[in-house]
């Protein structure tokens, strides 16, 4: 129970529904200040008092169950060291697939509980022999399949999301003022948690050695100096200070972050946009498709943002060749897709089903190959 209004209503359905329910809120840092404040992260101390009233009125036991240090190591440290890589990661789905899906869900199971229920916007469907899939939520705008998409078919088997099949969170918050939770108007958490004062690259600054370098241009050419290439991300635009203005005086975009170099790469947005995408760490949404097992292609959709469109694609499997054994995702846009970065995460789709993810390797813009 995150002390948000979808967790609070969640609870209260599965309790409603028969369940027998204890509420836990995960204790994610034990320093004051670290965490955001004024109900705007999901894990800070007002957030554990709304969740302590949220199971008081539900009747159910409350605890708090202390994850600082694994998150820390899996989440905070795994967001630097991305960065200082020069990679764009998603600390939210790191935080479900380690936290939420594993280090709370192994806990769950130990202590006997038979599933991990969350205020999460997904659907989980069986087939008709029983293996559970992942799918998309009623309510598309909320839909947040993409960040479970790094769920796995073991921990399907043992995940409830009853918020599934509602249309809209308007419908959430006027069920909670019926029920008499307190968090029925808390506004929505969007930011990340661990950063207090929103400063992202305030706070990676001091966590990651800056070094100044250049900004070059698509073609190599030197067109201004940056602090430190792993503040800058790709497609971002402002704050690039570039002492030499483009020939078409149009607006230049981060097209690339080159930490070995130090360089930071820039040009014109028509370069942003990505025709294929290469992929690592992958893992399947419940049990992989024939095609993933053949190696054949498949059509698909890819998304690669959490509130981001989905774009028609084909993809296939293939297989390690630099020794490790590692297959690849391999993803081909029909319609190119705009700013991918290595580091994000690329979901694929058929219909509503989610099945499956990676992480972002390489993306590549057939338009920039040809220069």
């Amino acid at each position: 129970m995150s002390g948000g209004v979808d967790s609070a209503v969640a609870a209260a359905r599965a309790v409603e529904a028969g369940h027998d329910v204890v509420g836990v809120h995960l204790a994610l840092s034990r320093m004051p200040g670290t965490l955001r404040t004024g109900s705007r992260g999901c894990c800070t101390i007002e957030d554990s008092r709304d969740a302590w009233r949220a199971c008081d009125v539900l009747g159910i036991p409350y605890y708090v169950w202390d994850f600082s240090e694994r998150f820390k190591e899996d989440v905070v440290q795994d967001f630097i060291d991305e960065y200082a890589a020069g990679r764009t990661p998603n600390p939210c789905m790191r935080c479900n697939e380690r936290i939420k899906f594993a280090a709370l869900l192994e806990k769950a199971i130990a202590l006997g509980f038979d599933a991990v229920c969350t205020g999460h916007y997904a659907k989980v469907i069986e087939d008709a022999d029983g293996n559970r899939e992942l799918h998309r939520a009623a309510d598309w705008a909320k839909d947040q399949s993409y960040v479970l998409g790094v769920l796995t078919h073991e921990q399907l088997k043992h995940s409830m999301f009853p918020l599934a099949d509602t249309p809209s969170k308007a419908e959430v918050r006027a069920e909670a003022e019926r029920r008499g939770l307190s968090v029925a108007n808390k506004p929505d958490s969007h930011d990340i948690c661990f950063i207090p004062d929103g400063d992202t690259a305030g706070w990676l600054a001091e966590k990651i050695e800056m070094t100044t370098g250049d900004i070059v241009d698509e073609t190599g050419a030197k067109v201004g100096e940056h602090p430190g290439a792993n503040a800058f991300t790709v497609g971002q635009r402002r704050g690039l200070k570039l002492g030499t203005p483009a020939a078409d005086g149009k607006p230049r975009f981060v097209l690339e972050i080159r930490p070995k170099e130090n360089k930071v790469v820039v040009g014109p947005g028509a370069l942003l946009a990505i025709d294929e995408i290469r992929g690592i760490k992958v893992s399947w949404a419940g049990l992989p498709i024939t095609e993933v097992e053949t190696g054949a292609e498949f059509d698909c959709y890819a998304q690669v943002r959490a509130h981001g469109d989905p774009v028609p694609a084909t993809a296939r499997m293939e297989p390690a060749t630099d020794g490790t054994g590692a297959s690849r995702l391999v993803v081909r846009l029909v319609s190119p897709l705009r700013g991918v970065a290595p580091g994000q995460t690329v979901v694929l789709y058929q219909g509503s089903r989610v099945l499956g993810q990676a992480t972002i390797d390489t993306a590549r813009s057939l338009q920039r190959a040809a220069l």
